[in-house]
């Protein structure tokens, strides 16, 4: 039996937020089975929560926020993306602002905290989402298609030719712990210089540097140190899929392939497999 998880401790960190910002500190509370991820802006009258589910997706630029009400949190797709490859079910993320820290634009921040805190099984049938039959969505030249499987797989294909250093790349990965941690989690987030340029001239990323992501400029990257892998940008896509399909709010039995796609209509198709009723005990 695959049972319900949450973390063994409480962790915490703090850092600085891209879009606002803010210095925000995130703590990671283990929660009891059957809560799921929710979200907690401590920092408001009444501590208002958020459940992390594709019903509370509000669109945001270049991110994923999740709102209710008046609440709302900001870039929550790369610690969702962690908690969801580590099989973390349960957990109350109390939050004192309203981005998440970006870290270095990776899931690497969130993997170690994870791991500092410890995973617990807690004695309760894990359901899954078991796909049946195929399901497509398409709009333009984004494509979006969940097929039958037997573990939780992403195939991704991107293409940028307005950046020929990235160009037209794809990643296919049959996503585990250790899956995730070496070949996933280190992807930083990335963006092609000249679209940054008048976001920053806005005033809309105030914690933006190139210690918070992989910026592209032509045939060349900006980052002293280059990138990570030769395909770090398709590899951090198949993150941001995993963060936003986690908003499902049920582990996922599929594979899915997504070309071209991003955090709107990653949350558009969670929304249409959160309808499915395929679900079983673990």
């Amino acid at each position: 039996m695959v049972q319900e998880k949450t973390l063994v401790r409480e962790v915490s960190f703090s850092g600085r937020a891209l879009f606002t910002g803010a210095d925000t500190t995130v703590s990671l509370i283990p929660a009891p089975p059957s809560t799921g991820i929710v979200f907690q802006r401590i920092d408001l009258p009444g501590k208002p929560e958020i459940p992390a589910r594709a019903a509370f997706v509000q669109e945001a630029p270049r991110s994923t926020r999740l709102s209710q009400g008046s609440a709302t949190v900001l870039m929550v797709e790369h610690l969702l993306a962690a908690l969801f490859a580590y099989g973390i079910d349960n957990l109350r993320i109390a939050v004192t602002g309203p981005e998440i820290p970006c870290g270095d634009g990776s899931s690497l921040l969130f993997v170690n905290l994870i791991e500092q805190a410890g995973v617990v099984e807690q004695g309760v049938p894990k359901r899954f989402l078991q796909v049946k039959e195929p399901v497509f969505w398409s709009e333009g030249d984004v494509h979006l298609i969940a097929l039958p499987a037997e573990d939780f797989r992403l195939s991704y294909t991107l293409h940028y030719p307005q950046a020929e250093k990235i160009g037209t790349q794809y990643y296919t990965v049959t996503v585990t712990p250790e899956r995730f941690k070496a070949d996933i989690a280190p992807c930083r987030t990335f963006a092609i210089y000249e679209e940054l340029l008048p976001l920053i001239e806005r005033g809309l990323l105030k914690g933006a540097g190139l210690e918070s992501g992989l910026v592209f400029q032509g045939n060349r990257i900006l980052n002293p140190e280059g990138a990570r892998f030769p395909d770090e940008p398709v590899r951090h896509k198949i993150l941001d899929l995993i963060g936003d399909l986690s908003l499902i709010g049920t582990p996922l039995r599929a594979h899915v392939i997504a070309v071209r796609s991003g955090h709107p209509s990653h949350a558009t198709f969670a929304k249409i497999l959160a309808k499915r009723e395929n679900l079983l005990n673990g």
